[in-house]
């Protein structure tokens, strides 16, 4: 062979080994493409999981929270209540000590006894957070009192309280009695 057909051979393979080689880059290059579009499918894919999972971590997160402050709420309402029902079982015995306070009497000493027990049953009412309320002269409020009567009086003023019948009695926003009074005007 002449230098000549050599050189055209070897121009010829080197053409043909760039072209090989071309090609082979043309097919990494796809092979690159199709992998990086099946890492993207599956980057998408655990994104999308990993959002619903954290949306699901964190409505039970909510949930939990509101369970926490209902049971709370829940617990201090049932203390409020059972309170309120007990005290209101103990109301008679204090309408009847103040019928007793209020009967005349020649015996001092039970007169005395009496007022001892009736300023004892006060005094844990009071510790208990229990406000007596009720008193002839106070502006009526249907919140609070229960008017059974009417009355017209010249001496006391519109809606004022003329005449309580029985006290009434709450323990912070909960009342437990209303009063029942006689209204005026």
């Amino acid at each position: 062979m002449s230098k000549k057909d050599q050189k055209k051979t070897t121009e010829a393979e080197i053409e043909n080994e760039t072209s090989v080689q071309e090609a082979e880059m043309a097919a990494e290059a796809e092979v690159e493409v199709e992998e990086s579009a099946e890492q993207e499918a599956a980057q998408e894919e655990w994104k999308a999981k990993y959002d619903q999972e954290h949306d699901s971590f964190l409505r039970l997160a909510a949930e939990y929270d509101n369970y926490r402050k209902r049971s709370l709420k829940e617990k201090d309402s049932s203390y409020t209540h059972g309170k309120a029902d007990t005290l209101a079982k103990i109301l008679p015995v204090y309408d009847n000590l103040e019928r007793a306070m209020n009967q005349p009497t020649e015996d001092a000493a039970f007169k005395k006894g009496v007022e001892m027990t009736m300023q004892g049953l006060v005094k844990i009412l009071n510790d208990l957070g229990v406000e007596i309320f009720g008193e002839a002269g106070e502006t009526f409020d249907p919140n609070l009192h229960n008017a059974v009567m009417h009355t017209e009086s010249e001496d006391l003023g519109e809606n004022v309280i003329a005449q309580v019948f029985q006290k009434g009695f709450r323990t912070g926003d909960k009342v437990i009695r209303f009063a029942m009074v006689q209204v005026a005007n």
